[in-house]
């Protein structure tokens, strides 16, 4: 129970938020809103289980909003130039996969801060696609959107595939040895080292794992619009950290799950449809974000003192 005080607390709330909106706002539980919500949010749940995965293994990633662009962008040209979907879909996970590589080569290979090298690549990414596209979309051939299905069953399958990828990914961490290894490398990278694992090759890993799974988010992304936006990445980077962080991943490596980074994804998703349905002006939806993330920022602190009290 103690153990997973965090992500009771973020359910909690969210049943809380869920009840309260049944009383004073049925409509906010309507199917097809509450579908379409679901898969706004299905690529977002995508990026946020890689990082969970790279911030328990004690690192961080801001570069996954401009991946998320570049892998976006280069699905849509190659479906626009006749590529099928089966073709264009390992595609965008290849090249997310090779962008994570490269923050990963830089990152465990050199041993540079990963602030520092994912800060770099978003801007690089960022400019660099803003250099090319000037801010141009790109169209879609005709079959894409949805993945070629009716719109409500293309919603269906992209929330249902980020779903069943969240549980594959839970049991992975859960019960796999590559799971315990990232918590042992987030918790003493030299502990875990002289263990017989290597933190260098697990660090190297979750980060193509981050941008693999980036890309694939980007796929979800592109099919749920006749047309793809150079930027749709813009923000995507704080939204899967304070997600993962409000869902009880700490910040300081070594401790979380993903169902709690479930959890706080649900959370913050739902505020600002819940205001919107409540009436509320829109600007307190950032404010209400803001004051989810420090409490559980400042709970996650007041948590890591204590257990280093205890030591």
């Amino acid at each position: 129970m103690k153990k997973h005080f965090r992500e009771i607390s973020v359910a909690a709330a969210l049943g809380v938020m869920l009840a309260l909106l049944g009383v004073f706002a049925p409509a906010f539980f309507q199917p097809q809103p509450l579908l379409s919500l679901a898969t706004r949010e299905a690529p977002t749940l995508v990026v946020a289980c890689g990082m969970a995965f790279v911030i328990i293994s004690r690192q961080i990633d801001i570069s996954v909003g401009s991946q998320f662009s570049v892998c976006g962008v280069c699905a849509g040209l190659l479906a626009a130039s006749g590529w099928p979907l089966a073709a264009t879909l390992p595609a965008a996970v290849g090249a997310g996969a090779l962008l994570g590589a490269v923050n990963g080569a830089l990152i465990a290979g050199l041993g540079l801060p990963s602030i520092v090298v994912t800060l770099a690549m978003m801007v690089t990414l960022r400019q660099g696609l803003n250099l090319a596209r000037q801010g141009q979309f790109v169209n879609l051939p005709d079959g894409v959107q949805w993945f070629g299905f009716s719109q409500s069953n293309g919603q269906g399958l992209i929330v249902s595939f980020a779903l069943l990828l969240l549980v594959a990914l839970a049991l992975a961490m859960r019960h796999l040895a590559a799971g315990r290894y990232i918590h042992a490398i987030g918790s003493d990278a030299e502990a875990a080292r002289l263990a017989g694992i290597r933190p260098r090759l697990g660090t190297f890993l979750v980060f193509v794992l981050m941008g693999a799974l980036t890309g694939l988010a980007a796929m979800l992304n592109v099919v749920q619009s006749p047309q793809v936006q150079p930027l749709s990445g813009l923000g995507l980077e704080l939204k899967v950290i304070a997600a993962v962080v409000v869902g009880g991943v700490a910040i300081s490596g070594g401790r979380g799950n993903l169902w709690g980074a479930f959890a706080g994804l649900l959370l913050l998703a739902c505020i600002g449809p819940a205001l919107t349905h409540l009436r509320v002006e829109a600007y307190w939806e950032k404010a209400i974000q803001g004051a989810i993330i420090l409490l559980a920022v400042v709970a996650d602190g007041i948590r890591s003192r204590r257990g280093g009290n205890g030591r």
